[in-house]
């Protein structure tokens, strides 16, 4: 697997531009035709570079329920509907947590929330900046 280092903003399971004539992880023999991000924190990631049956079984894996079943990290309740998550107050290249739907839903509640009480504080900031001649 070939790292990445510094701040990457992508969340696990994401592709990323394959080098030519980049290797199959798995199986040195074969060419790699997708690069896939793997475990991820706030100090980079690491990249799988996989070839066509290698991609086929990563990709399976990732739609399976198994993937998607487990504890979430903020509630800490079992899901079945897991999903790969930052916080926002913590940056863009922050921990990647695991999280279920409800706790994902009430984070994007928040953010339209704050940015609506943003437009009310500042009813005049119409994100147009160019009006001044």
């Amino acid at each position: 697997m070939a790292d990445v280092t510094g701040p990457i903003t992508t969340l696990p399971g994401s592709g990323h531009r394959l080098p030519d004539g980049t290797m199959c992880d798995r199986h040195a023999d074969r060419p790699a035709v997708a690069r896939i991000q793997g475990e991820t924190d706030s100090f980079g990631s690491e990249m799988n570079d996989l070839c066509k049956e290698c991609f086929e079984k990563d990709r399976a894996y990732a739609r399976s329920p198994e993937a998607r079943t487990g504890r979430c990290d903020w509630c800490k309740c079992d899901a079945t509907d897991l999903r790969n998550a930052r916080d926002i107050d913590e940056g863009s290249a922050g921990p990647v947590y695991r999280v279920c739907g409800r706790c994902h839903q009430k984070q994007q509640d928040a953010i339209q929330e704050e940015l609506r009480q943003h437009e009310h504080d500042f009813p005049w900031d119409d994100g147009d900046y160019d009006d001044c001649d």
